[in-house]
């Protein structure tokens, strides 16, 4: 229930009109503030930053400062409000705003003379952008970013919104600013009640009920779900639309483990849609954000390394579950896209590329007729049938957006070739126009590294590896990894948030351990190098002493020693990506697994309990948790393979799909040590001149077998 906001005054909600960073028009022009040559008159305080958001402001007239106690400081000795205004580098319509309103001197001088400024990388502080957008979900419904919040000096925030239109936020910072001076105990009073609002929200009690999960709990919430599916397009039966991989993984696993034909039929119709559509870059790999029709043709033109992780561990998944090999295509081309352009030389990976170029969205990715014509000549035609250089892939102003609507076999039956054939004519096209795409200027690169983000991007790598058995994609997630561990490490054994040339400042929050976690318990899967089993340890007792939550059996997003904000959250809400409680909950799930350890167990098991009823009346914001369900709700097997050939037990394993089990084996028998990891599982599993497989479940093994179809019977249900 939302907290009763008192009311101030009826200017704010006369005047106040909300616009989202996904609610403008796609095709809107702007000059790039990136490059605006008028704003370096002036330099403010982001220009030591190591966010390029934020330094995109550096030299704005706004006196913006970065988020920190001189800012506060600033704001309680000279008694103004501040303004928290928070974006990233690859939204659109935070540069539209910066432009319209933060390179204007006019603008600026009436916030500069009337408010503190502070500028806020919502990637680099999501903490932050926890607090102040739940703080404008509460007055407005909705949210988005750019986020523009208003606070008193001490931050607690009493209103606020997204995108404002020049002459509305001038009017808007004119009459707070005047109501303020007015009125300072009414603002105080607002200030309270939300700041009580933003501390209730998701907060999450103890759940003291016996964890008796049941199937008909999670089959009411998926049937509930179903109301929502467009069975025509994918997705859901709305504009715009998101992929939420998490989703579809969910719906993946359910519809194999409860044998729900319909619910299959539309994952896989939602993700060769996903892939027709012009949300996925047919030249250079990789998705962009999310469409902005209830087509997938249109996309809001920004890639963000989070989607295209999450979106890799879907496909793979999706391929071992049918052998599709257009997912197969999707995959490869996504990570040929991460590695040309989101890859540093250290192995870490960048956070996302700008919708704009030349200050247009999308102009990067966008073809006129005239110049394919010129480009491919006589095999225009038929690149134009596969692409829909057509009415169907008409965009605007004559220009084209590249997509999918027939099969290969339908477009080689029309021009009389062999599918064969016209892979090799298309795959030389897409040379040529990737080539001359490359001239372009190209999006602008947010090159910061996220250690939550990187880990998820990693796991991507080993979710492909388990699908495909490509070595490089083991080595690139390997190097990764080793590189986290190395170099982002706070001095007491924790993770930084973030790395920029060779610098990390920000402690991590809990989304950097839970995602690492799950990281490492995959790459433990493809190795079988219990090293990094090891770590993933020593990461969930740090995290279970710096963030557990004992009254709630959760874990707060910041570990107890940061600077809080407000107050500290609890993040369950599983969205674009999952939730940080969730992940965490199936990480110990799984390491309690490993290592027979029952408090892992028994602390998993109580954060599900906590989110059961949640999971039941809103499954698709909850499908993490959904997925740790699964595990409880159907057989979830230990598979131990012991024996020189256990990788190669491994691979003809992962052929199959299994989506409720952990792999764990050893290749040479070992002699432990009070020094050395020890997995129960494996021990006593050695034969020498053997290499057998045990299926587990529930502590209990079935009878070890050499070939992996015959432990594939084994798990099958009776």
């Amino acid at each position: 229930m939302s907290p009763y906001i008192p009311h101030i005054s009826s200017f704010w909600f006369l005047c106040i009109l909300i616009f989202s960073c996904s609610s403008g028009q796609p095709g809107f022009q702007v000059k790039n503030p990136i490059v605006n040559m008028d704003t370096l008159a002036h330099t403010n305080r982001l220009i030591n930053e190591t966010s390029p958001y934020l330094v995109q402001h550096a030299h704005n007239p706004v006196d913006w400062y970065p988020w920190g106690g001189e800012a506060l400081a600033k704001a309680e000795k000279e008694n103004k409000p501040i303004i928290i205004s928070i974006g990233y580098s690859a939204c659109h319509w935070c540069h539209v705003m910066a432009h319209e309103s933060f390179e204007d001197e006019e603008v600026a001088k009436i916030m500069n003379n009337n408010f503190v400024c502070i500028k806020v990388d919502r990637e680099e502080r999501p903490d932050i952008d926890q607090i102040y957008m739940s703080a404008v979900q509460l007055i407005t419904g909705s949210g988005g970013w750019p986020l523009n919040c208003f606070a008193l000096p001490d931050g607690r925030p009493f209103t606020g919104g997204t995108y404002f239109p020049k002459e509305h936020w001038k009017e808007t910072l004119l009459k707070i600013s005047s109501e303020y001076q007015k009125n300072p105990v009414a603002f105080l009073r607002y200030a309270e009640a939300l700041t009580q609002g933003v501390k209730t929200s998701e907060i999450i009690d103890l759940n003291p009920d016996e964890t008796g999960f049941t199937i008909e709990e999670l089959k009411d919430g998926v049937e509930e779900w179903k109301k929502q599916f467009d069975n025509q397009e994918g997705g859901s039966d709305r504009a715009p639309k998101f992929p939420l991989p998490n989703n579809y993984l969910f719906l993946l696993r359910y519809a194999h483990l409860a044998k729900d034909d319909n619910i299959q039929k539309h994952v896989h119709l939602t993700l060769q849609k996903m892939a027709y559509g012009g949300i996925y870059d047919h030249i250079g790999g990789g998705f962009a954000r999310y469409s902005t029709d209830k087509f997938w043709k249109v996309p809001h033109f920004e890639k963000m390394l989070y989607d295209n992780a999450l979106l890799v561990s879907l496909y793979s998944e999706a391929y071992r579950a049918t052998k599709n090999t257009f997912y197969k295509q999707a995959v490869y081309e996504t990570l040929d896209f991460i590695k040309r352009e989101m890859t540093s030389p250290e192995g870490m990976f960048f956070s996302g590329l700008d919708a704009d170029s030349e200050g247009e969205e999308g102009k990067y990715y966008i073809w006129t007729l005239e110049e394919l014509q010129h480009l491919l000549g006589e095999r225009y035609e038929l690149f134009a049938a596969y692409f829909n250089v057509n009415e169907h892939g008409l965009w605007e102003d004559g220009k084209y957006i590249l997509l999918r609507k027939d099969d290969e076999e339908k477009i080689a039956g029309k021009f009389n070739i062999t599918e064969e054939k016209l892979q090799v004519e298309i795959g030389g096209c897409k040379k040529i126009i990737l080539e001359e795409r490359g001239k372009r200027v190209h999006p602008a690169l947010d090159d910061k590294s996220l250690t939550s983000w990187n880990a998820l991007m990693a796991k991507g790598y080993l979710d492909a590896y388990t699908a495909f058995n490509e070595e490089s994609f083991l080595q690139s997630a390997e190097k990764n990894i080793r590189f986290i561990l190395s170099n982002l490490r706070l001095p007491d054994g924790g993770l930084f948030h973030s790395w920029k040339n060779g610098n990390s400042k920000i402690p991590g929050f809990l989304e950097d351990y839970a995602f690492t976690i799950e990281a490492l318990i995959s790459l433990y899967e493809a190795t079988f190098d219990p090293s990094w089993l090891k770590e993933a340890k020593k990461l969930a007792d740090y995290v279970i002493l710096n963030f557990y939550d004992e009254s709630s059996g959760m874990f707060f997003f910041t570990p107890v020693n940061a600077e809080t904000v407000i107050t500290r959250k609890t993040e369950v809400y599983d969205n674009v990506i999952p939730s940080s409680n969730s992940s965490l909950a199936k990480g110990l799930f799984y390491l309690g697994t490993l290592f027979d350890n029952v408090e892992y167990i028994e602390k998993s098991k109580q954060m599900l309990n906590n989110m059961r009823n949640h999971i039941g009346s809103y499954t698709s914001g909850y499908s993490n948790w959904a997925i740790l369900m699964l595990h409880h709700l159907f057989p979830f097997y230990e598979i131990a393979i012991a024996g020189k050939e256990a990788h190669q037990r491994r691979e003809e394993l992962n052929r199959f799909y299994i989506p409720n089990r952990i792999i764990l084996g050893e290749v040479v028998e070992t002699i432990q040590t009070e020094n050395e990891i020890k997995v129960p599982l494996l021990e006593n599993k050695f034969v020498t001149g053997e290499t057998l497989i045990y299926a587990c479940f529930n502590k209990t093994c079935k009878l070890p077998v050499k070939e992996a179809s015959k432990a594939i019977k084994q798990m099958e249900p009776r």
